[in-house]
């Protein structure tokens, strides 16, 4: 069975042995964040909004969590945005032995596992507003709030840009619910703070 993985971003130096320490399972882990932005100048002079919206999504991180194998540190290029295997828990790690565990989605433009039969208009009421086509608000972890203050013409710009690319047929697993073990690869992403 594969073990969940933990991203550096959770800090307990509380925990330092290994009878004590409920993380002793885990591994820690270095996501890849940054792959391939074009240059900001050429992004902001540039009027092709596939270009600006390149630079937006790589800016904005999206390919960390939506390219496979981004949230390990082995990023697949083949498959670049087209969503992850490898799932994030979004409950507490202290708290629950089998979190909730989510899968991001595939952003090409496949029509059977992607985003080529969403509309232009549902696309970018999930960036704005993170509630998806059939009206269910997008994972925790997704960070909609900040991106509901991009510009319409950013919006529109990353819309463009996830149209351009080529559609690749990646189906990612479904979402596990918080209390369900599962056999997939997850990390934990987040940041818990001590009450101390």
């Amino acid at each position: 069975m594969k073990f969940a993985r933990l991203i550096p971003l959770l800090l307990l130096s509380a925990c330092t042995g290994t009878a004590t320490n409920p993380l002793a399972g885990y591994d820690t882990v270095q996501p890849t964040t940054m792959m391939s932005a074009p240059a900001a100048r050429r992004a902001a002079d540039s009027n092709d909004p596939e270009v600006r919206g390149r630079y937006l999504v790589e800016l904005l991180g999206c390919a960390t969590c939506h390219t496979d194998g981004a949230l390990v540190g082995e990023p697949r290029m083949d498959r670049w945005l087209a969503g992850s295997r490898t799932g994030i828990a979004y409950s507490n790690p202290l708290q629950q032995q089998n979190p909730g565990v989510l899968f991001p989605r595939n952003l090409t433009p496949d029509k059977a596992t992607g985003i080529g039969r969403w509309t232009d208009q549902e696309i970018m009421d999930l960036i704005r507003t993170g509630v998806g086509r059939h009206g269910r608000i997008a994972a925790p972890v997704m960070p909609w709030p900040a991106y509901s203050r991009l510009s319409n013409n950013d919006i529109s710009a990353i819309v463009a840009y996830l149209r351009s690319l080529p559609a690749v047929v990646h189906e990612v697993p479904d979402r596990v619910p918080a209390g369900t073990a599962t056999r997939e690869d997850y990390v934990h992403f987040g940041v818990y703070r001590s009450r101390r």
